[in-house]
């Protein structure tokens, strides 16, 4: 009996310790392998073969993971880590993959179980060509061969002088086509997104020579290759075949990014002259940076994975903005909102790396950072602006400045001048005024006869042409016409005000009320919306030639009672002797008429056949 339970005891025990397998059959599209699903086993030396590490494992020395996600606490180690799958019916062949999330992981080896106990090892990595990879992914994707009903083990070797998280997933092939074309439709959005932003501020910059839109224009362009370096874009489209930059450039990047925006901030902001304090701390944070980062480039190259480091410049260029707003320096709200919502995808971000968000609702957390810089570019490009509009509101307040001192030294000016002048008068005034006056009446004289001859002149023009216009009943030439009609505003009035002159009633419902139209002059219904155009139901309805011309037209035809060619209004409105004909044959049909007949056979206007039509 004591037998029995001390194996009862064993088995319960060996039971409470198992590693929790994972189920999936062929109706599962997507597994994410977490917790307890998880088990490790780090190896210092980084010698150990496969059949090794599969002894250890018969010899219990892998431990459970107890985080959300594992990690390689130890970027010196090579972590091997153990997820077993039970597939409770058989899957099609080549129809699923597993698939890791962290792009920067330098080495990363997938053994795949087959059958009679065999595994085939599965290379890929950010340290190995791009070109070698299963799919041309930013990720790592390993093809299962064969899920066929059973309990699979499947071992990873990793190893990687970065910090990464161990994010294994179980995928099938349409699900993977699905999400990858999301996710590059997603990436191509943001990072199109930074190219406009990109090439805005440099058009900006060569137009105002301001030198924060370079350094805006610096920063984005930092914050896009950083981006592109951590998931993989970068390595898949632009150093494809050169794996090595893989372990500088996210780090140069960090730099790159770090720094300018503190530059950007020092410029924008202002610093220098609103806060000295701030401004030295700022150069002091840019110097230690720096040295940090040839540092980490020349001699302790592990030491990039420190990325947490950034949030000291990062920080330092919120807290910048937030000193400075509080001063009342307005274009600085914009840069503290933008680094607010920066902070926030970091924190949201973070959260989900640590696997306090899960499931489903962890994917809008990867993408977090993302979200926080596009809406940070957004913000900053507002706070430029507002820079800008400061910038121009000095200047032009520095303008009239110059020109209020530059008008009363002009007064003061001409007040000495003025003193001076006053002062030659009055010693030179006895001696002048007789002189003066006798000049002033002579030219009185003069004057007064010049004026008399231009009247005597002026009368015997007017005597004449009067004459003349009684004999030969000449009209008006276009020039004298026009100055009472110069121009189309002068003319829609005079329509209006004729068209109108008994008051306005809606043509469609015949409401009187109206406000004014689109057009110049129209009048729109205030019941209906019905608009009505002056020039409408008149002879001018459908104008094509300029309306004083028009006008003009009309008065020629109706003081010669339609006896004038087509060729001498030509020739008085300088158009063509068609369009001329054309218009004038219109207004001729108009006089014809029985209402024209009886208008000439008394005293009319000519503005009498305007409202015809």
């Amino acid at each position: 009996m004591a037998y029995l339970t001390a194996l009862f005891c064993c088995c319960f025990l060996t039971c409470i310790k198992a590693q929790r397998p994972a189920y999936i059959d062929h109706t599962t599209a997507e597994y994410i392998f977490t917790h307890d699903e998880i088990s490790w086993l780090e190896d210092r030396s980084g010698t150990m073969n496969f059949n090794e590490v599969r002894t250890r494992d018969a010899a219990g020395a892998f431990q459970p993971n107890t985080s959300y996600y594992p990690k390689n606490f130890n970027p010196r180690s090579v972590y091997w880590f153990k997820v077993r799958v039970i597939v409770s019916d058989s899957i099609a062949k080549n129809q699923g993959l597993i698939e890791f999330f962290d792009q920067t992981i330098d080495e990363i080896t997938l053994y795949l179980p087959h059958a009679g106990g065999r595994y085939i090892a599965a290379y890929s990595g950010a340290g190995k060509n791009f070109r070698n990879r299963l799919y041309r992914h930013k990720n790592f994707e390993f093809l299962i061969p064969d899920l066929s009903k059973g309990s699979y083990v499947y071992y990873v070797r990793i190893k990687s002088l970065n910090e990464v998280n161990f994010i294994m997933v179980y995928r099938t092939v349409e699900r993977f086509i699905n999400y990858a074309l999301v996710e590059y439709i997603t990436y191509g959005l943001f990072y199109g997104m930074i190219l406009v932003f990109c090439l805005y501020n440099l058009l900006m910059l060569l137009a105002t020579r301001l030198s924060h839109y370079l350094y805006y224009v610096l920063y984005i362009v930092s914050v896009g290759v950083y981006e592109m370096s951590t998931d993989g874009i970068a390595f898949q489209f632009i150093w494809p075949g050169i794996p090595e930059l893989n372990e500088y450039m996210y780090g140069i990047s960090l730099y790159c990014m770090s720094i300018f925006a503190l530059i950007f901030a020092r410029t924008l902001l202002r610093v220098k002259r609103q806060s000295p304090p701030l401004y030295k701390l700022i150069n002091w944070i840019i110097i230690i940076r720096t040295i940090y980062f040839v540092i980490c480039v020349f001699i302790k190259r592990e030491w990039f994975i420190y990325k947490f480091l950034d949030f000291i410049p990062l920080f330092t260029a919120f807290l910048s903005g937030f000193v400075i707003w509080c001063k009342g320096f307005k274009p600085a709200r914009f840069f503290v909102l933008g680094n607010a919502f920066l902070f926030i995808g970091a924190i949201v971000k973070l959260t989900t790396v640590l696997g306090l968000v899960k499931g489903i609702s962890a994917v809008p957390g990867h993408y977090s950072m993302v979200l926080g810089f596009a809406m940070e570019m957004i913000l900053l490009s507002f706070s430029i602006g507002d820079q800008v509009r400061l910038f121009r509101k000095e200047k032009k307040q520095a303008q009239d400045d110059a020109f209020y001192h530059m008008q009363n030294n002009l007064k003061l000016q001409a007040s000495v001048n003025q003193q001076l002048e006053e002062q030659v008068a009055a010693r030179t005034k006895e001696l002048e005024r007789q002189s003066r006056e006798i000049q002033e009446q002579a030219l009185e004289i003069a004057r007064m006869n010049r004026l008399l001859e231009k009247d005597n002149a002026e009368l015997k023009t007017n005597i004449e042409k009067i004459t003349d216009a009684r004999i030969k009943s000449a009209e008006l030439t276009f020039e004298e016409f026009s100055q009472k009609y110069p121009d189309q505003e002068k003319c829609y009035r005079f329509l209006a005000d004729l068209k109108w002159s008994k008051g306005f009633e809606c043509r469609k419902c015949g409401y009187t009320n109206y406000s004014n139209g689109r057009k110049p002059f129209s009048r729109r219904c205030n019941k209906c919306a019905y608009e009505e155009s002056p020039m409408h139901d008149t002879i001018f309805e459908n104008n094509r030639i300029p309306i004083n011309k028009a006008f003009y037209i009309v008065y020629l035809v109706f003081t010669t009672k339609g006896n004038i060619s087509s060729y001498q209004i030509s020739e008085k409105t300088d158009m063509r002797q068609g369009t001329c004909w054309a218009y004038a044959t219109r207004v001729k049909n108009l006089l014809d008429t029985e209402g024209g007949a009886s208008r000439k056979n008394k005293k009319a206007s000519w503005t009498d056949l305007i409202m015809k039509t």
